[in-house]
């Protein structure tokens, strides 16, 4: 399972600036007549962004608003919570309107995307800490844009805030009335939108931006493809076996995710096989390596192969190797243990097959495995560091020093 190339990656999913920087991206072509809106026009999602959210942004910042927004939503959690009380009112006024579910939401397949979610906790930990999480460093606009903002600083709590958002959606009760994911998207899409008014004021940001502002349409559907599609390709290379109706429930939910987080109609994917082109044209083809990722990546290892969870730094270089291949590595800078990339090469696979009951035989280092999914676990659920969710919070400013 070694290497993953970008055309060899979507195989998969069909059975599913240091040394250099991406390649340009090529002009838009996908058809929306592959997205949820179903009409045949091409319309570049990385030249949309989401006006409403980003001028309340405007005057959120400019009415020095967002620390009584921040104190307002501690006690706004719970899908069923009503708005808190301490915002601006143009701010509830909003919110009433997009904290809710979208007409076409289905609510037996989001329930069947919770029962999903419950059975391959374990798997998803993995391929989105390990392998997402990673490979969002070698995403360029992605690692400029999260390294230059203010969680750039912190990324110890930047990245228990993107734990956050992947523990609420793929929660048992992510959609149920005492479930978080609503309250979370929303706050999300809040974020993107301040982050949009704030990274354009940074001179360092901008030397090497090559957009007006950050995270458009086409960003977060890139995040999408680098975590869900991901994930349903790594699902299906291991041998997991998903039902049709499984697949449905986890596209459909995140589906939801990415109208909630502000991604237009004509750009969600309708199904896996749209999915799948999408990421074709816009992930695998613009992955390389950058400072800023390299330096957050170094930092997220770091926090990863602390003692308190347990995995050695040659175990997860190389599981980092495994899961997103050897150029990703080697552009990361990770140095090589060749006794941790055989075992994980020859025992993962025998690892999956009896957790999934194909294989009768547990491998020796079944123990060490076990180990890294409780250790990746802990981080994925607590920060490592407590028995609740790091809340979501608007910055007032970027990285000191932007």
């Amino acid at each position: 399972m070694g290497n993953i190339s970008r055309r060899s990656a979507l195989s998969l999913g069909a059975a599913l600036s240091l040394a250099g920087v991406a390649a340009a991206p090529k002009a838009w072509a996908w058809s929306s007549a592959g997205s949820l809106a179903g009409a045949d026009a091409v319309t570049d999602p990385f030249q949309v962004w989401d006006p409403e959210p980003d001028a309340l942004a405007v005057r959120l910042l400019a009415d020095g608003a967002i620390p009584a927004v921040n104190t307002a939503w501690r006690s706004w959690v719970d899908n069923a919570d009503p708005l808190p009380s301490g915002m601006p009112g143009y701010l509830t006024a909003y919110l009433s309107k997009v904290n809710r579910l979208p007409d076409w939401a289905d609510a037996t397949r989001l329930a069947a995307s919770e029962r999903y979610y419950k059975r391959l906790a374990s798997y998803l930990f993995v391929t989105q800490s390990l392998g997402s999480g990673i490979m969002s460093t070698v995403i360029p606009r992605e690692a400029r844009a999260v390294y230059w903002s203010a969680g750039g600083a912190n990324m110890k709590d930047r990245a228990a805030k993107t734990f956050t958002f992947g523990y609420d959606l793929n929660s048992e009760t992510a959609w149920q009335p005492r479930g978080h994911f609503i309250v979370t998207a929303n706050k999300t899409r809040l974020v993107h939108s301040v982050v949009r008014n704030l990274l354009p004021t940074s001179a360092r940001f901008m030397e090497s931006a090559d957009q007006p502002k950050p995270i458009s349409n086409g960003d977060i559907l890139r995040t999408f493809h680098s975590t869900a599609t991901y994930s349903h390709a790594k699902l299906l290379q291991w041998g997991i076996r998903l039902s049709a109706a499984e697949k449905e429930a986890d596209l459909h939910a995140w589906q939801v995710a990415l109208h909630l987080l502000g991604v237009q109609r004509q750009f969600i994917p309708a199904t896996w096989a749209d999915a799948l082109e999408q990421a074709d044209s816009m992930l695998w083809p613009d992955l390389g390596p950058t400072t800023e990722g390299n330096s957050l990546a170094e930092t997220l290892l770091g926090y990863i192969t602390q003692p308190t969870f347990g995995l050695a730094t040659g175990f997860a270089n190389e599981f980092v190797r495994y899961l997103l291949g050897n150029e990703t590595g080697d552009w990361l800078g990770l140095r090589r243990d060749w006794g941790q990339a055989a075992l994980i090469r020859i025992e993962w696979p025998l690892y999956v097959a009896f957790r999934e009951g194909t294989s009768g035989v547990l491998p020796g280092s079944g123990y060490l495995f076990d180990q890294a999914l409780r250790g990746i676990a802990m981080l994925y659920l607590s920060n490592g560091t407590s028995t609740t969710q790091t809340p979501i919070t608007l910055p007032t400013a970027n990285r000191p020093g932007a």
